[in-house]
C-alpha cells in the first residue's frame, strides 16, 4: 500500500507542476481572500527572515526542490545550490525560473536517495510530511550524513490549518496520513501528509544526531534549524 501511495504521490506532484504555485502565492482554488492571504504572506515573511539569519553558505543541498520558490531564497545565501527533485517537470520550471549558473539540478526519487557528499547547509520545505512515518528515522539519518560537521539543517513544512489548503480539499484531524489531493481538472491522488507537532520533530531531530531549534508560526507553519556538532 506505502509503495503505492508514493508512486501516485510522484505522479500527482508530476501532472500538477504547472499549477504548483498557484498554492503557495494564494491563487485560484487557494485564494482565501484578503485577510488570510495576508496573514499567510505575513507568515511566509518570518520563514524567510529565519532563512537569511543562518547567515552565508559555500554549499546548500535543497532536497525536493519544486519550482524554485525557495530555490530563489537559497540563492540570497549560497554561492551554489544542487537542487534534486523526483519531478523532471518541476525541475524544468525552476530552472527556466532562476536561470542561474549557480544551481546544479539532479532528478532522483528521494526514496531511493543516497547522499554522496556533505554540505554546509541542506534545506528542503513542505517534504517532510510527505515521507511516511516508518520511513522517517531512515531519510533523516541520509539527511544527517549529507551535513558537514559544524553545518546546517533547516526544514520547513505544514501546520495543521484547514484554509491552507485548496478550498476543495478537506483537512481531517484524525490521525489519517494517507490523504485524497485533487488537482486543477479533478484528478484525484493519494498522497502521505504528516502533520508533525514542534516536541515531534525536535525529538526526531535529536534523534538523528542534531542540536535542532524548532518553532511555529501562529497559524501555517512549523519550521526548524539542526545543527551538526559530531
Amino acid at each position: 500500500m506505502v509503495n503505492n501511495i508514493i508512486q501516485q504521490q510522484i505522479e500527482y506532484y508530476r501532472a500538477r507542476a504547472g499549477e504548483y504555485d498557484e498554492w503557495f502565492y494564494r491563487q485560484g482554488r487557494y485564494n482565501r481572500g484578503e485577510e488570510l492571504n495576508a496573514r499567510w504572506f505575513n507568515e511566509v515573511d518570518i520563514l524567510k527572515s529565519a532563512l537569511h539569519q543562518l547567515g552565508k553558505f559555500n554549499n546548500i543541498l535543497e532536497l525536493a526542490s519544486g519550482t524554485g520558490i525557495w530555490t530563489q531564497e537559497l540563492l540570497t545565501i549560497g554561492d551554489k545550490i544542487t537542487a534534486i527533485d523526483a519531478s523532471q517537470e518541476v525541475i524544468e520550471i525552476n530552472r527556466y525560473k532562476l536561470n542561474s549558473p549557480k544551481v546544479e539540478y539532479r532528478q532522483v526519487d528521494l526514496f531511493a536517495w543516497e547522499p554522496n557528499a556533505e554540505y554546509d547547509l541542506v534545506f528542503f520545505s513542505f517534504w517532510l510530511s510527505h515521507v511516511p512515518p516508518e520511513s522517517i528515522d531512515v531519510f533523516l539519518q541520509k539527511v544527517y550524513k549529507s551535513v558537514r560537521v559544524g553545518g546546517k539543517v533547516f526544514i520547513i513544512d505544514s501546520r495543521f490549518e484547514p484554509t491552507s489548503t485548496a478550498n476543495n480539499h478537506t483537512l481531517k484531524d484524525d490521525g489519517n496520513v494517507y490523504i485524497s489531493r485533487k488537482l486543477n481538472d479533478g484528478q484525484e491522488y493519494q498522497i502521505v501528509k504528516v502533520f508533525y507537532q514542534p516536541e515531534q520533530l525536535y525529538n526526531k531531530l535529536t534523534q538523528a544526531g542534531f542540536q535542532p531549534d524548532v518553532k511555529v508560526t501562529d497559524n501555517y507553519f512549523i519550521y526548524a534549524t539542526g545543527t551538526k556538532v559530531v
